[in-house]
């Protein structure tokens, strides 16, 4: 089983002028809840770790989770209201956010809510927000101390400098996960904010030093990279999409990236490490047209298995 940490909150996306304002549609988000989403679509067996409003949008969030047959026992409901994002698209539909979360639930995970987590989880991806702002990032850490020697642990900084500014805060993050990570998924959107003017092979052979298995840049239109311990560098070219918007893109990329993995019985560190590397170019390519799926819709509409056959 995996276990996906994080936020889940409310994306707002604006619409069309009204007499009185402005039409609104609201969807439910957070990247590591399209992960989980994404996992289960694909058929994997997922439980979701992170803290949901006791409100009418919590409860929303929480059939969505269970409408698809994700595991929520590591969900406790709190007393707090639930995160918004409003979401603004550019004329190529790459999207910018607006976060309205100070003092929401997903941001108060307790500790306590470690021992409601399944005993037969094996991997774990952590990610986003969730790593850098508190009291939640503690917890969230104290759950990868306690796993990174036992299982998979899988990290997406996804950074969102609107929820948290201090880019120093988000570099200190991702250096304490490296040598706890095994496999890191980052965009190059990101390495242009955290290093810039870096490239990203120099950062992937730093990282891979530190203990990091396998590295993973997404680079959008133009592919991604993969680079494995012991020098090997894999290339995925783009797949040819008509673009509605890119909300969701990384994270479809991430879901079926570990749906691959799992599937060819990568469910730790040394399993990922001893995987030829034909294996991982059909699961880096496979994880490539699911994101293009997700771009071809509006929102973080994930693929079903049955789109990827």
């Amino acid at each position: 089983m995996f276990v996906v940490s994080g936020e889940a909150l409310m994306d707002v996306f604006g619409g069309d002028a009204t007499a009185q304002g402005l039409a609104l549609d609201a969807r439910i988000g957070g990247s590591p809840l399209n992960v989980a989403i994404g996992l289960a679509r694909l058929g994997q067996p997922v439980a979701f770790f992170g803290a949901l409003s006791s409100g009418f949008l919590g409860d929303r969030l929480l059939r969505a989770l269970h409408d698809e047959g994700i595991d929520t026992r590591a969900v406790p409901r709190l007393d707090a209201p639930t995160t918004l994002g409003l979401v603004g698209l550019d004329a190529r539909g790459v999207p910018s956010y607006a976060f309205y979360g100070h003092g929401c639930a997903d941001r108060l995970l307790p500790l306590d809510a470690l021992d409601k987590l399944p005993a037969a989880a094996r991997a774990f991806h952590f990610g986003s927000y969730a790593m850098v702002v508190e009291p939640v990032a503690a917890t969230q850490r104290a759950l990868v101390e306690r796993e990174h020697t036992r299982s998979l642990i899988a990290y997406d900084p996804n950074i969102r400098l609107n929820v948290e500014p201090d880019l120093a805060r988000w570099r200190d993050t991702l250096q304490w996960m490296l040598p706890r990570t095994h496999l890191l998924k980052v965009s190059e959107e990101d390495l242009g904010l955290l290093y810039p003017g870096v490239p990203p092979g120099t950062l992937a052979a730093q990282w891979l030093q530190q203990g990091v298995a396998c590295v993973v840049v997404t680079r959008g239109g133009d592919g991604a990279l993969a680079w494995r311990a012991g020098g090997e560098t894999l290339q995925i070219a783009p797949v040819p999409v008509t673009v509605v918007d890119t909300v969701g893109a990384g994270d479809t990329f991430q879901a079926a990236l570990l749906t691959g993995l799992a599937e060819r019985g990568v469910w730790s560190s040394a399993a990922l490490r001893a995987l030829a590397a034909p294996a991982w170019q059909q699961v880096l390519e496979w994880a490539a047209r699911a994101a293009a799926i997700t771009c071809s819709r509006r929102g973080a509409d994930l693929p079903r298995r049955n789109e990827l056959a």
